[in-house]
């Protein structure tokens, strides 16, 4: 085995590696070349916690998405048609995405680009930065070997955003907008090249040909972040939110409230799927000062989806249930908590815990959230077979189930006193008399 592969299989958690075990099996069967690329290589090689698997084919992505999904119980949530790209989520909250090896040609700005089949190395010499063109082989022939004709992994080590190409914002100024929320995610700086590329596209008002589409593929990556109130921060320093929404401006962006949401997204344990829809979230805290005219004139400009809206318009009014559920005093024990929680939408806990004024409502959230989600992740399937379950088995998941709220309502053990020797302490360790 590589060290990038151990470095892979340390990265991911159980069923994040079922995926793309999944994936590799699929690709040879297919006898199409498969790679680990972008976002998942970029924060694997940078030490950061693997989001979404990305992967490459040379060959057709799309039935080979169609073959894992099936096989595997995922489920396939859009597909680009012109760049052969697939969105795919698998239980245990895992997300993925398989697209094609491709070069993209850029008639103008902004325009949609022609695209055609490539090679894998064509298709990294093609990307927006170095830290997303860097690929690994899941190949039987080639496994393990890294590819970088970038020098991507170099700018990871320096902390650095260098795009690809002297083009790259220009043919693409969606980009604008991702290289600064990189800059906030990874807390890179921008290569000197890359800034005076930003800083000339900036001038010719590129920002203006973002396409509605991109803009909105954008927002929703930045309801997805951890620090999206920092995200925000910096686009309305650069003057850019007027792109969503002029009425953002000024007085009415509501910093403190996405402060608040931000705060507790970065509370919840990594690797835990707490069925979470962002959007409808961060819109929320977002928009929570606009007039009900101004929200609707946002929604219908940036071409949000009927079901974003009513995650946004009725997130409020959603939870109230579960607030009065978490004031109850039948929740006596740490799994009664649990169990509430557990099965709760993820939006709703996160909003109120950004948004309740009732205090016994946050205590319980934070208990959830810091002491009970880590101590349920301390189950490992091995403590589950000791039972006699069989793995993928409604029996198994309820055997586990019973494990987490034994142990989640044991009583600490009591640490016994020390023994005192008899006729007292040794004489070193008794107190010793001040002098009157």
């Amino acid at each position: 085995m590589s060290d990038y592969m151990f470095m892979l299989e340390s990265h991911l958690s159980s069923d994040q590696s079922r995926v793309v075990s999944e994936f590799q099996t699929a690709a040879a069967q297919a006898n199409t070349n498969i790679f680990l690329t972008g976002g998942a290589m970029r924060d694997m090689l940078g030490g950061f916690p693997i989001v979404e698997i990305d992967f490459t084919v040379e060959g057709n992505a799309i039935k080979l998405a169609q073959a894992v999904t099936k096989k595997a119980g995922g489920k396939i949530l859009a597909i680009d048609e012109n760049r052969k790209l697939v969105h795919m989520s698998f239980p245990g909250g895992v997300h993925a995405t398989i697209g094609m090896a491709r070069q993209e040609k850029y008639p103008k700005p902004g325009e949609k680009p022609v695209v055609k089949p490539a090679t894998l190395h064509e298709d990294l010499r093609g990307r927006d930065f170095t830290i997303n063109s860097i690929a690994l082989s899941l190949n039987p022939a080639s496994r393990g070997l890294l590819l970088d004709p970038n020098n991507g992994v170099g700018d990871l080590e320096r902390k650095e955003l260098r795009a690809v190409s002297n083009y790259t914002l220009y043919d693409d100024p969606a980009r604008l907008l991702r290289v600064l929320r990189f800059k906030v995610r990874l807390g890179f700086n921008i290569d000197e090249r890359t800034k005076m590329q930003y800083d000339n596209a900036r001038e010719a008002q590129l920002e203006t040909r973002i396409q509605q589409a991109a803009l909105l593929d954008e927002l929703r990556h930045t309801a997805n972040e951890p620090n999206c109130a920092d995200v925000v921060r910096l686009l309305e320093e650069e003057k850019l939110l007027h792109l969503y929404s002029n009425a953002l401006e000024g007085g009415k962006l509501n910093m403190a409230g996405l402060q608040k949401l931000q705060k507790a997204k970065q509370m919840v344990p990594f690797g835990v799927d707490m069925h979470l829809d962002n959007i409808g979230l961060f819109l929320y805290f977002l928009g929570e000062k606009l007039s009900v005219k101004e929200r609707a004139e946002f929604a219908k400009g940036i071409g949000l989806t009927k079901r974003e809206v009513e995650q946004w318009q009725k997130l409020e009014a959603n939870s109230k249930k579960l607030e009065k559920d978490l004031k109850s005093a039948k929740l006596q024990k740490p799994s009664h908590i649990y169990v509430l929680l557990s099965k709760a939408p993820g939006e709703q806990i996160l909003f109120l815990l950004a948004h309740s004024s009732e205090r016994i409502v946050h205590d319980r959230i934070r208990n959830y959230l810091q002491k009970y989600l880590p101590s349920a992740q301390e189950v490992s399937e091995r403590d589950v077979l000791a039972t006699g379950a069989k793995p993928g088995t409604p029996k198994f998941q309820k055997a586990k189930e019973d494990l987490i709220l034994t142990k989640l309502d044991a009583r600490p053990k009591k640490v016994p006193p020390p023994e005192v020797p008899p006729g007292g302490p040794p004489a070193a360790a008794q107190p010793v008399l001040a002098r009157k």
